[in-house]
């Protein structure tokens, strides 16, 4: 029998659990057989969600807490204090060994202090970054650290990009990934402090394929795979690519139902429109991992719906079977050697 993975899953996180987070659990089941689930939460709660569906009983335990983390909670207090929630329990589930990875669509603060502090870091990883997948015109690209690290150091982001590089070779299946570092203009000398004393080392890198510096506007064409910048940079990167789709999408919606005219021409291309923003939009591998933890942490969005937790879940199968932890460790043992 194939070897199963194993998912902690804080079923308590998030403006739609435990209803949303629990259907996409079992919705994650028809993914693949090796795939078996630990929703962490409120017994009774859980179960009376659980009973809702058909599903394989075998592959889906429930893991009592008592507590949860709210996302206005101060996250260092909130992960010390509270022992017994549902996020603090799935993490120590990957600390121990019991699980492969856990989904958390709770406190982004909580769960990237409990990712550094409950599950650590790979011996010689500097920082976990955050790294989401973004759309752009040719597929997807990384953006990394996009929430985990505010002040970030040189050797930092070198991390980064290797990382990253491993990350989308081995799981999303770009082959020598192009890297670049977020910068104000294309030449070498632009950039702040951290960019200009970044960049050379980056292009001393043997092992990525940097390209140099790439400006914001050129980001959603997809110039490059991986997308290098501290958590400050990133996490504004992130926030306005999300407001500006939305943005975007509504006034499109406006425009086609101003008049008779444009509502009739609505009919007719809604079908290609609704394919193109749904390929442009849509995130088919759910969360950001936190990368570099000795096990999987992925964050998914606070209003993440069942599919997108499905889709987190399928992500830590791909990020198992390609054995992504062993990969960064053994390249962080050759730089030591």
């Amino acid at each position: 029998m194939a070897e199963k993975v194993i998912v902690a899953v804080d079923a308590m996180g998030g403006d739609n659990a435990p209803v949303e987070i629990v259907k996409g659990a079992v919705e994650s089941l028809k993914r693949d057989e090796k795939i078996h689930i630990k929703l962490v939460g409120k017994e009774d709660v859980v179960k009376e969600e659980l009973a809702k569906y058909e599903y394989a009983r075998e592959r889906i335990e429930v893991v009592d807490a008592t507590e949860v983390i709210e996302t206005g909670e101060p996250p260092v207090m909130a992960i010390r204090k509270k022992k017994d929630s549902s996020l603090v329990k799935a993490m120590k589930m990957v600390k121990e060994g019991e699980a492969d990875a856990v989904v958390s669509a709770g406190s982004s603060g909580a769960i990237l202090v409990g990712g550094q502090t409950i599950v650590g870091r790979i011996k010689g990883i500097e920082r976990a970054p955050l790294a989401p997948l973004i759309p752009t015109a040719r597929g997807k690209s990384l953006l990394i650290d996009a929430g985990a690290n505010m002040d970030a150091k040189a050797s930092y982001l070198v991390q980064f990009a290797k990382m990253g590089s491993i990350y989308m070779e081995h799981v999303v299946g770009i082959r020598n990934p192009k890297v670049a570092i977020v910068n104000v203009g294309a030449e070498e000398e632009k950039g702040n402090a951290l960019v200009k004393e970044t960049f050379p080392l980056l292009k001393a890198c043997k092992d990525i394929n940097f390209i140099g510096s790439i400006e914001a506007r050129d980001i959603p064409k997809g110039d490059a795979d991986v997308i290098v910048c501290d958590a400050f940079v990133g996490n504004a990167i992130l926030k306005l690519y999300e407001g500006l789709g939305e943005t975007f999408l509504s006034k499109i919606k406006e425009g086609l139902m101003s008049n008779l005219r444009s509502k009739i021409g609505a009919l007719l291309i809604k079908p290609a429109l609704k394919k193109t923003m749904n390929t442009f939009m849509e995130n088919e591998y759910g969360g950001a991992p936190l990368l570099g933890l000795t096990g999987l942490v992925v964050k998914t969005h606070g209003n993440s719906k069942s599919s997108d937790i499905s889709k987190s879940i399928g992500q830590c199968l791909a990020f198992r079977e390609q054995k992504i932890n062993d990969k960064i460790s053994e390249k962080i043992k050759k730089e030591e050697a």
